[in-house]
């Protein structure tokens, strides 16, 4: 149910605004007209309903003659009881319309028909059928109309004894055909009209609600640019501005647009201010490196000296070596900050066709001869496989990885090294069977200065800086690759992809 609720809620959000708007205003509409039609059509059929009961009763009372005298001259019924001599006869078919029925039955035997007749087109009149009065002979003699389907259509009838000067019933009937027809016409009317006007509506308020939301539009497009501009590295300058037309204030629209605009100059102070200060750190951490180099080559050096040329004491001896260890690692840290300081600043070699498969051979074999505890296995293509890149950023990409992978697994850990080429991409696996990375880790695992030395136990017993994996971070987006990582319990591995030529 979640599921299913939730792929509601994307399809829901998929629709567009204008759609919604112009769909809610139809709907609206649609409604109305099917309300003005009930409406339109139940105020007609009580009309023409009212019309054909006030025209049962008038023909009833015709029935009888004028002030209760007869009507034209009295006839004999054509069979059954017979009426009362000189009578009227409410059989008299003279000045009645066609379709007019008239039945005439004893109130003493039920079911006894006196005499009936249908007015036909040309002015005479046809018996009901055996069937039509057996219908109708059940009608009881209130007055009231009701409506029956006989074999000459659907008729409304009465029935009622006031017009009749004998123990009987008179039943007078009128057809519905034109009431029926009339309601039709007006139903079928009213659908095309609705429709039409719908459809009119429609679209004419696709062009009115399309122009209302068009700075929305241009809104989305300045908030597309926004979104593709490299805004995470370098100066990020945001030149683009929601247009005049659309940013103007007083409507709703036009109050998002100034907001958004604000909102864009804002952010470009923001970033300038921060690029500013990105400069500044970038710039002293390259002075700092590059003066740290000189003192630092003179201890190790004066180290040495002291170490080849003077007798120490044991203690004396140790201290010595662990000030020249101390050194080398911080000379190694302050080498790699000036590479990330000249990354940032775009310093960088030549990019070259390299050879990637001999590289790995290389990098894997001194990887191999310096973490002999370590299993190693290497699985490259048949054919070479060619980059354009830095050859000496790809050196230290790999090393690094190599690297990683040996120090911080324990002995006896598989590694594999392994080179494809799929759709244009080189890509390049280093993958360990060690306990892994912790997961909440992984996010950040290419920052500077960060480290998981509790995670994957160094078996070197070195002290890393943080910085080796923001390294081959940076020098991979330097030669427009890409580096990911994936671990688990019992595998790890890092993938580099790079454009192959």
């Amino acid at each position: 149910m979640a599921i299913s609720a939730s792929a509601g809620a994307r399809n829901q959000r998929t629709h567009r605004l204008r759609t919604k708007l112009i769909v809610a205003v139809l709907a609206l509409l649609a409604a109305i007209c099917a309300t003005i039609g009930i409406v339109s059509h139940l105020a007609m059929n009580n009309y023409l309903t009212a019309q054909i009961d006030s025209s049962l009763h008038e023909s009833a009372a015709r029935s009888a003659g004028p002030k209760g005298g007869p009507q034209g001259s009295p006839t004999e019924p054509s069979s059954g009881n017979p009426l009362p001599t000189g009578a009227p006869n409410p059989l008299d078919t003279r000045g009645q319309r066609p379709g007019t029925l008239r039945a005439v039955f004893a109130q003493g035997t039920p079911g006894t028909v006196i005499d009936s007749s249908v007015v036909q087109a040309d002015g005479s009149a046809v018996a009901l059928t055996t069937a039509d009065l057996e219908q109708i002979q059940h009608l009881a003699p209130t007055g009231a109309a009701t409506e029956l389907t006989l074999s000459t259509g659907k008729y409304r009838l009465a029935a009622s004894t006031t017009y009749i000067p004998t123990d009987g019933k008179l039943v007078v009937g009128f057809p519905t055909a034109e009431r029926d027809s009339t309601l039709n016409s007006l139903a079928w009317t009213t659908v095309v009209v609705s429709v039409a006007g719908l459809a009119l509506i429609g679209l004419v308020g696709t062009l009115i609600v399309r122009r209302s939301l068009r700075p929305l539009d241009e809104l989305s497009a300045v908030a597309t640019t926004v979104a593709s501009l490299p805004l995470d590295s370098g100066e990020a300058a945001i030149n683009v501005r929601i247009p005049p037309m659309a940013a103007a204030p007083g409507t709703e629209i036009g109050d998002v647009g100034v907001a958004f605009n604000n909102m864009l100059d804002h952010l470009t102070r923001s970033f300038a201010a921060r690029h500013a200060s990105e400069v500044k750190v970038r710039q002293f951490v390259a002075d700092a490196s590059h003066e740290l180099r000189t003192p630092l080559t003179s201890i190790r050096g004066y180290t040495e000296l002291v170490l080849l040329s003077e007798k120490l004491t044991p203690s004396g001896s140790a201290a010595l070596h662990r000030v020249d260890s101390e050194s080398r690692r911080m000379s190694a840290l302050v080498e790699d900050l000036l590479l990330l300081a000249r990354l940032d600043e775009g310093q960088r070699g030549e990019p070259e066709t390299v050879d990637l498969t001999d590289l790995l051979m290389e990098t894997t074999q001194d990887s191999k001869v310096a973490a002999q505890d370590h299993s190693w296995a290497l699985a490259l293509p048949e054919e070479p496989v060619l980059v354009f890149a830095v050859e000496s950023e790809l050196r230290q990409i790999i090393i690094n990885l190599l690297s990683n992978a040996a120090k911080h697994t324990k002995a006896g850990t598989h590694i594999r090294v392994s080179l494809e080429t799929a759709k244009g991409l080189a890509t390049l696996s280093i993958e360990d069977n060690g306990e892994g990375i912790p997961q909440e880790f992984l996010d950040h695992i290419f920052t500077r200065f960060s480290r998981a030395d509790a995670s994957r136990a160094s078996s070197r017993g070195s002290n890393s800086s943080g910085l080796g994996l923001a390294i081959v971070d940076a020098l991979a987006q330097a030669n427009q690759g890409t580096i990911t990582v994936t671990s688990i319990p019992g595998r790890t591995c890092f993938t580099l992809q790079l454009p192959s030529r």
